[in-house]
């Protein structure tokens, strides 16, 4: 299914800063118009970014967008997003979308964690769906899929990337809002004395 230009995503992207992790949730149609911003925050390093972005999706209150994208899996270092638990809650497709090749977490989580909380997040990483390539224009993403078929989330994430950008326009809104939201909320600058 191709989405028309009037079908609507939300795409979630994360800034991180020293103890949390600026979420921007943003909706925007296929035909590039952006119609939503919505935050959240967690924990870096914690396990509170699925929470983060169930959180994001009751305080949009939008029906009508069809499909969530997530910018990776872990964002907030490590803070790994349960995308079935996202798509149960929104009842709606995830498609989480990466932009480098990987040769996946398991070690470099094992590098950083140990006991209950490694076991937690290996149990969790081992649950996601496969990883996928798929081009894009001249480009190519990765995708993992959780109710929709691989076919069809490369559609929609064609369907949302402008030609030559590399990035569907959904997860580059909400990052540049997360980040300018990172810099205002959670590190603001020092205050001067006049």
């Amino acid at each position: 299914m191709v989405p028309k230009p009037g079908s609507r995503a939300l795409g979630i992207a994360a800034s991180d800063a020293t103890d949390r992790s600026q979420l921007c949730g943003a909706v925007v149609r296929a035909d590039r118009v952006v119609d939503d911003l919505v935050f959240a925050t967690c924990t870096v390093g914690g396990s509170d970014a699925t929470v983060a972005c169930c959180e994001l999706w009751d305080r949009l209150d939008r029906p009508d967008v069809q499909w969530l994208l997530v910018a990776g899996i872990a964002p907030a270092w490590f803070n790994l997003v349960d995308l079935t638990a996202v798509a149960d809650h929104a009842d709606r497709p995830v498609v989480a979308v990466s932009f480098e090749a990987s040769d996946g977490l398991v070690e470099p989580l094992r590098e950083q964690f140990e006991g209950e909380t490694l076991a937690r997040r290996l149990d969790l990483y081992s649950r996601l769906p496969p990883r996928t390539r798929v081009p894009v224009d001249d480009d190519a993403v990765f995708l993992r899929a959780v109710g929709i078929d691989t076919d069809a989330a490369a559609a929609v994430v064609r369907a949302f990337t402008p030609e030559g950008s590399g990035r569907p326009e959904p997860l580059r809104v909400a990052r540049l809002a997360a980040r300018a939201g990172r810099q205002q909320f959670l590190d603001p600058p020092e205050k001067t004395e006049d």
